[in-house]
Parts: structure tokens; C-alpha cells; sequence
């Protein structure tokens, strides 16, 4: 499962995504050492800040990762959204503990990209994710990924999730595609990569948001949706 090339149909490009059903039996058996325990691929380190940083539960169940961009929006990947009854915690390291939690109440999906907007049923008052315009990030840029995903190849990942909100360095390689065909930015894993959890979660440049988690290969290289490319979108629904 490579995310650099493009993939011939939708169904395949499914099966790419972060979300914790796409990861299979049969990778998790490529996945695993023989004879040897699994390996951790999140890598990276536990966040010591993350006041945009919100995690969504759909029916009570953790899944995906997101950011709050507005008072009553939040931002995350389409592919996270399709199981309904949506909620978040916002604000919190601790997935368990603490922050704002509040349930979603209306979902927009991008028609042709791995991005979602769900209106809050509150007004948060939070630390808003600041979503940047296209030129700001550079093909070589060290950037930074934050989630709540798996820290070890385990399937399902669900089994694996970290309880604290984590990030990594990784290093953007140039643009490509994301679970929809979407315009996305690909990175290459620095000291750490994504997965099934970290779906819906931030690629920060420099503090300001970029992408928005879409696919990885959980070994060396992962996709974000390129937000800067959506801009008008977001603004035309979310106001920011």
C-alpha cells in the first residue's frame, strides 16, 4: 500500500485510510516481526500543547483525531465522519479526561477530498487551529503531525490508541492524493509516523495548520489533505 502513487479507484484508496477497519488481517500479519513482539511506527513524542486539538467518538467509540477551527466547527477527515453520532473532547491532552466535550449536530463533506466540517451543538471557547493559505509549506519543510493514534502495529488498532495526545517530525516530500482523489500534501517519516486513530488530525507548519490526515503506509510515508488548496471551501461553510 503505497499513498505516492495514484490509485486506480476509490475503493482502493478506501483501503489506504487511517481509519481503524481499513487496517486488515492480512497487513497486520505483513506488519508483525516474525517471532518478535510488534513494533512501535507512531514513534514521535507526547505533546505538551494542543489547545486546537480535539478527539472524535463516534457513538462513544474513539476513532479519529481533529482540530477545532471556529467556536462551533470543527475540522477532520471525511473518512472519519460516516459513522454518525459524532462527539469531541477539545482542548485536552488526556482522551479520557478534561477539555470541552461537545456533539456534532450538522457534517459537511468536500465532494472530491478526505475533508469534513461538523458544526458543534455549543459554542467552545478554545484556542482556534490557525489554517494556513497556499506557499505556507515548502517541499523539504520538517513539519510536525499530532494525534491520538495507534503507537504500535496491532490490529485492530483501537487495541494500541494513545491515551495522550502525541506528534512527530516528518518531512514533506511534494504533493499527491489523498483517500478522495483530493489534492494532499505526502511526507516522509522523520522520528515518526502515522495511523488508524491519527485520521482527522493536524499537519502543522511553523504553528499553522496545513493538512489534515488522510492515508499512511504506517512505515515511511503518510498524506494529508492540502488545506491550503480548500480554503474557500472551509471559509464558505465555516466562516474562517
Amino acid at each position: 500500500m503505497r499513498i505516492t502513487r495514484v490509485l486506480p479507484t476509490l475503493l482502493a484508496a478506501l483501503m489506504a485510510a487511517l481509519t481503524l477497519s481499513a487496517f486488515s488481517s492480512a497487513s497486520a500479519a505483513e506488519n508483525r516481526t516474525a517471532g518478535g513482539p510488534e513494533r512501535p511506527i507512531i514513534g514521535g513524542s507526547h505533546a505538551e500543547s494542543g489547545p486546537w486539538a480535539a478527539r472524535l467518538f463516534s457513538g462513544g467509540r474513539q476513532t479519529c483525531s481533529a482540530t477545532i477551527i471556529a467556536p462551533t466547527w470543527i475540522l477532520t477527515a471525511r473518512h472519519c465522519v460516516s459513522g454518525g453520532q459524532l462527539s469531541f473532547r477539545i482542548g485536552s491532552l488526556d482522551q479520557t479526561s478534561g477539555g470541552t466535550m461537545a456533539n456534532g449536530t450538522q457534517v459537511h463533506t468536500h465532494s472530491s477530498s478526505d475533508l469534513a466540517l461538523v458544526r458543534l451543538d455549543r459554542s467552545v471557547d478554545a484556542t482556534y487551529s490557525q489554517l494556513g493559505d497556499p506557499g505556507s509549506v515548502q517541499v523539504g519543510q520538517s513539519v510536525q503531525v499530532y494525534g491520538w493514534g495507534a503507537t504500535a502495529r496491532c490490529n485492530p488498532e483501537i487495541n494500541c490508541q494513545s491515551q495522550f495526545l502525541k506528534y512527530a517530525n516528518v518531512t514533506v516530500t511534494g504533493g499527491c492524493r489523498d483517500a478522495y482523489q483530493g489534492q494532499a500534501i505526502c511526507a516522509r517519516r522523520g522520528d515518526g509516523i502515522t495511523a488508524g486513530g491519527d485520521s482527522g488530525g493536524p499537519m502543522m507548519a511553523n504553528g499553522i495548520q496545513v493538512g489534515v490526515a488522510s492515508t499512511s503506509d504506517r512505515q515511511t510515508t503518510t498524506a494529508y489533505t492540502n488545506v491550503t488548496r480548500y480554503r474557500s471551501w472551509i471559509q464558505s461553510i465555516a466562516g474562517v
